[in-house]
């Protein structure tokens, strides 16, 4: 996934997450400036556009780096500081996170903004086209002062010194920046400036953004969504319906943009969903079905029909004999090729496009047997609403991976598809429907296959007036933005010096539409109409009504808040009902008392009639009790108000109380209760009088709670209170008891006994301490109980951890979950009871995988034998705590597993044609003749004095032959393939003039105007002889291979050295070609096979990262 946001520290509700900014020591590394841009030019009214400018930063030693962050030296484009700022590591995730950070941000004056376009890109060193490109743009101001990628490309993937990124451990980083000046970014008011609003971004749904905001501005859409039975009973976040009508509502009346969580949250998506950015148009496919299928028995049935709808026949039509088979189908968008068109019309010219089905591929006719025919597609009729799905990602199988085509893709203002006579048209085809169309709007991808941004232009009223809607923006924008600049292609940069012969700077232009959504002329009347509250449920316009009614208070209530104070009054039924509930320690949640918000000039004396009127207690009866937060973290009552404080206001004592800054007042009521359970006046304290609240604990039932408070001599005992206490407990006066002082929670428990023949003073109490009691036990009852005393069980509640435990085999369903204390140890506590639970006898073969709490995963690497000290450390990602734990139960001990090396070998047998993956385990010291040793007695060998070699394969082509000394340990079958095979007879006894060469097979394919070589099947060697011919050799390959003459006389064979083929003829002599004995690093040297690929193929390379919009979008409700 990739998330356009700066990376998380906390979470709230709408606010963007920012990378936190630390003083850890910069170790700069040297960057080179590719392109020194202009200094900033003059600010206008309309946004303004430097040429984008490359810089290139190299990191030598880079995996040597300590630092949780890394900054680039610093570069200026556009008259700004810029640098990079890099997590190696990654920020908190399993990828290399990248930002581009404002450099000087600390030194820049109140207010300042820039808006800037900018790509990051980690260059592959081996293959430029593969390097790893992202591109987004961002509103830079002091709250947001970096932005980027924090799931940038996979660490994996980073550190493999086989896939090009780092070389020589250095890394090479290009970042391309353009800055766009715009006017008073913070007063910009996209309703007033535009007339609509924005859609607020939850982390990475730019692409449910777009195409929310096109589906809005179709007019009959929003008026038939509107029409969906709804009641007021329904909540949005439960129903699709009433959610989208909620975001079309607020659209459509609100000054500011909306929020989508209602939306998503309807869909059934958690927080993980919306920072996984999908494809557009399978969200559009799904949400459109989902509608339909709720719109089913109500009035607006059939909308979505009516309006995307289109079917086209499919046909096979016989050449030499009359016959002829359809089929009818229907669609709701269409995709069109964009590689090899130039524009919308090629691409429907190739969807109409003639096939013959002729030679090998011949039609089976029901009668006829096979004959040639032609095969095709027309349309019987279009949508009023036709959606254009542009195939700018496409499945390359050369590469086996997904690329993004950026080439350049005309599109019109106007759509003729009745052009040329109607030749897209079928014969059924209605021809009085003027299939002529105007185009409404251009949903635009602007990024790489990995991931990117998404937005949206459309004219709302098919006028000349385009709109751009980028998440919470919205600006007006000209024709030739909203088209031609969306084209795709590549983009020639104004030369700085004119009468140079310079060479032009190119680059792609990575923004390029994706969908385009066109309305047919005659329709537009129809699909373009008004839509007004009459359309709008009462329930709905109610319910959103009193939302925005709500809204306006709370924003009243923010920007009154400095002229009033918040007293949060705390009292004994509060603790009573909290303590041993909500909480165990301290005395009170704040936030679940009682409030009041008070304005600041009211004087405490006048708060106090409030209080009298709204729980029944007089004025006189009443004390207050300041909290104070000590240097041990705890929060107790400090000291009763004085008279004169009592006479201040309370914005005053609110500032006396709370060094902090806020707005927040917290008190303790004491109430005194005569006998008759009345308000009496409270005593008089003096410094003697010490204020101490109690807790009472029940062993036998684990049960801590509130049972009251005393006040106390400073030089009394607490033999003087037993019978007190006693009494608050419903024990006998007599009674033996315990006390104990709870000191502090955090970041462990400190409870203390406290001797009864001391005095107060002694034990160092003071007003608002803790005494906790209970029964003395006598020694032989101690062991009944799993907490006798009051230390223990405030531990066990400080530490008692609910660990929620799922198989490795199904990561997403909790499995069984278990009560467990965080100090429990990995091998006496966690995995024994894990093994009791399964009725696992031993629980060392439990083995146990954490939680990645970011990607919601197990993490990828399992946890070692008494790895950690604690179930703490097990629950721990980073910064963020985790209550789920993976568990596999293994087939020998974990101990004895983790000293074994376990190696996947593909075993290639002689005698036919197959291939047998085998699992090698072996202890870590063993060396690859003990491999090879351990295979024979596994394989089936053409003879019993067979020999092995093990080989490393990696994107088809052998690297290494393993010598059979060499200690497996270090062998890495992650990332390359292990290959163990018999030693043909003809290589064990090699002449002198003999040469041992290796033989690949690959294909040719132009990109970007340029030949590429495509290695793939299974490379091999070969014996070849001095003075002898190609024609020679290829009757051996034949034989080997086992190719069929037909197919074999289409290959062609080539001497390729570092990349570059050199075609052979049969009578040349191969060996002449091939200079090097050895066949270490020969891989650069080889005999090519060039062939068309018929292997199946998988649908992704193993261990590739999968396209970024492979996870299927799915809608739960």
């Amino acid at each position: 996934m990739t998330v356009m946001t700066p990376s998380p520290v906390d979470q709230q509700e709408d606010v963007e997450m920012l990378v936190p900014q630390s003083d850890l020591t910069d170790n700069h590394q040297p960057m080179e400036v590719v392109a020194q841009p202009e200094a900033a030019s003059t600010v206008e009214n309309q946004p303004v556009e430097d040429p984008p400018s490359r810089f290139t930063w190299r990191i030598e030693n880079f995996s040597r780096l300590n630092a949780m962050k890394h900054y680039s030296e610093v570069f200026v484009v556009g008259g700004y500081k810029w640098r990079i700022l890099l997590f190696p590591k990654g920020n908190n995730v399993d990828h290399l996170s990248m930002y581009l950070d404002v450099a000087d941000s600390a030194s820049l004056p109140y207010g300042w903004s820039r808006y800037a376009q900018f790509s990051l890109a980690v260059v592959n060193q081996i293959h430029s086209k593969y390097s790893i490109r992202k591109d987004t743009q961002h509103q830079f101001n002091a709250r947001e002062s970096d932005w980027g990628f924090t799931s940038f490309m996979p660490l994996g993937e980073l550190y493999d010194p086989c896939r090009g990124f780092l070389v020589n451990d250095t890394l090479i980083i290009e970042a391309e920046v353009v800055v766009r000046r715009i006017v008073d970014y913070w007063t910009y008011d996209s309703k007033k400036e535009t007339g609509y609003v924005g859609l607020k971004n939850q982390g990475a749904t730019c692409y449910m953004n777009s195409l929310l905001q096109t589906l809005y501005h179709i007019p009959y859409f929003r008026k038939a969504v509107y029409h969906m039975p709804t009641t007021e009973n329904d909540m949005p976040s439960g129903s699709i319906p009433l959610a989208l009508q909620s975001l079309f509502y607020k659209l459509q009346y609100s000054d500011s943009s909306v929020a989508t969580k209602e939306l998503t949250k309807s869909f059934g998506w958690d927080t993980h969903d919306s920072f996984m950015q999908h494809d557009v148009q399978e969200l559009n496919r799904v949400l459109c079905e989902k509608l339909e299928d709720k719109m089913k028995g109500t009035v607006v049935e059939g909308t979505i029909q009516q309006l995307f709808e289109g079917h086209h026949m499919n046909y096979i039509e016989c050449i030499n004999v009359d016959y002829k088979s359809t089929r009818k189908e229907s669609f709701y968008d269409l995709q069109l090729d964009v590689k090899g068109c130039h524009d919308v019309y090629a691409s429907f010219d190739k969807y109409v496009e003639v096939e013959r089905l002729e030679g090998d591929n011949k039609y089976h006719a029901e009668q006829y047997g096979l004959q040639d025919a032609k095969k095709g597609v027309l349309f019987i009729d279009f949508p009023p609403v036709l959606q254009l799905q542009l195939k700018r990602f496409e499945y390359d199988f050369m590469r086996d991976t997904m690329v993004k085509i950026n080439d350049r893709y005309e599109f019109p203002l106007q759509l003729d598809l009745d052009r040329d006579g109607g030749k897209y048209l079928s014969p059924e085809a209605d021809r009085r429907v003027r299939n002529l169309y105007t185009l409404h709007s251009v949903l635009v991808h602007s990024g790489g296959v990995h991931g990117g941004h998404y937005y949206a232009f459309i004219r709302p009223a098919l006028s000349d007036l385009w709109y751009k809607f980028d998440d919470e923006r919205v600006t007006k924008e000209d024709m030739k933005r909203a088209l031609e600049e969306q084209y795709g292609g590549e983009e020639e940069l104004p030369q700085t010096n004119p009468g140079f012969n310079n060479t032009p700077f190119k680059f792609t232009k990575y923004s390029n539409a994706y969908m385009l959504v066109y309305i047919r002329e005659s329709d537009k009347d129809k699909i373009i109409c008004n839509v007004d509250e009459k359309d709008i449920a009462e329930h709905l316009r109610e319910r959103l009504k009193k939302e925005q009614e709500e809204k306006e208070h709370k924003k009243k209530e923010k920007a009154e808040a400095h002229l009033y104070t918040i007293i949060k009054v705390a009292r004994d039924d509060d603790l009573a009902e909290q303590i041993g509930k909500d909480i165990y320690f301290d005395l009170v949640d704040h936030d679940k008392v009682r409030s009041f918000r008070i304005q600041k000039q009211i004087t405490f004396n006048v708060f106090k009639e409030d209080i009298a009127k709204e729980f029944g207690i007089p004025v006189q009866f009443q004390r207050f009790w300041l909290w104070a937060k000590r240097q041990n973290h705890t929060y107790r009552p400090n000291r009763p108000l004085t008279p004169l404080e009592e006479t201040q206001s309370v914005g005053t004592l609110r500032e006396v109380s709370n060094k902090v800054h806020n707005a927040e007042l917290k008190l303790f009521l004491e109430v005194e209760l005569g006998l008759d359970l009345r308000p009496i006046a409270p005593p008089d304290k003096t410094k003697e009088d010490i204020l101490l609240f109690f807790k009472h604990y029940d062993p036998e039932k684990e049960e801590l709670r509130f049972v009251g408070r005393l006040f106390v001599k400073s030089t009394g005992k607490p033999t003087e209170i037993i019978s007190k206490l006693n009494k608050m407990a419903g024990y006998a006066p007599d009674e033996e008891i315990n006390l104990y002082e709870e000191i502090k929670f955090e970041p462990s428990v400190m409870c203390e006994p406290i001797d009864k023949k001391i005095t107060f003073r002694a034990s160092q109490l003071e007003d608002g301490d803790i005494v906790c009691f209970q029964k003395s036990l006598p020694v032989e009852s101690i062991e009944q109980f799993r907490y006798p005393d009051v230390p223990s069980f405030l531990e066990y509640v400080h530490n008692r951890q609910i660990v929620h435990f799922r198989s490795l085999e199904k990561p997403k369903e909790d499995d069984f979950c278990l009560e467990m204390s965080r100090l429990y140890t990995y091998d006496d506590d966690v995995v024994e009871r894990v093994a009791r639970h399964l009725g696992l006898n031993d629980p060392s073969k439990i083995r146990l995988t954490s939680h990645n709490c970011y990607s919601q995963q197990p993490k990828p690497q399992p946890i070692k034998y008494c790895g950690v000290d604690h179930l703490s450390e097990m629950l721990v990602h980073y910064n963020q705590t985790s209550d789920i734990l993976y568990y596999e139960v293994l087939d020998i001990p974990l101990p004895e597993l983790q000293g074994l090396k376990t190696l996947k070998v593909a075993f290639h047998l002689a005698t036919k044609d197959e291939v047998v993956i085998h699992t090698i385990r072996l202890p870590k010291q063993s060396t690859v003749g003990d491999v090879i040793n351990d295979l024979k007695t596994k394989v089936e060998l053409s003879h019993p004095d067979a020999e092995l070699r093990l080989l490393e394969v990696f994107y088809h082509k052998i690297y290494k032959i393993f010598p059979p000394s060499e200690k497996i340990e270090n062998i890495n079958d992650q990332y390359w393939t292990l290959r163990a095979e018999e030693i043909p007879e003809e290589e064990k006894n090699l002449g002198p003039n003999d040469r041992l060469i290796h033989v690949y097979h690959f294909t040719k394919e132009t990109a970007q105007n340029q030949m590429q070589i495509l290695n793939f099947g299974e490379p091999f060697f070969l014996v070849i002889h001095e003075g002898e011919t190609l024609a020679e050799i290829k009757i051996r390959i034949q034989k080997k291979l086992q190719v069929p003459d037909e197919d074999f006389a289409k290959w062609k064979f080539a001497f390729l050295s570092l990349g570059r083929p050199e075609y052979l003829q049969d009578s040349d002599i191969v060996s002449s070609r091939f200079q090097r004995r050895d066949v270490y690093g020969a891989w650069e040297q080889y005999l090519g096979l060039e062939h068309s690929d018929n292997a199946p193929k998988r649908s992704y390379a193993a261990n590739q990262n999968r396209h970024t919009f492979e996870k299927p979008v799915k809608i739960y409700n």
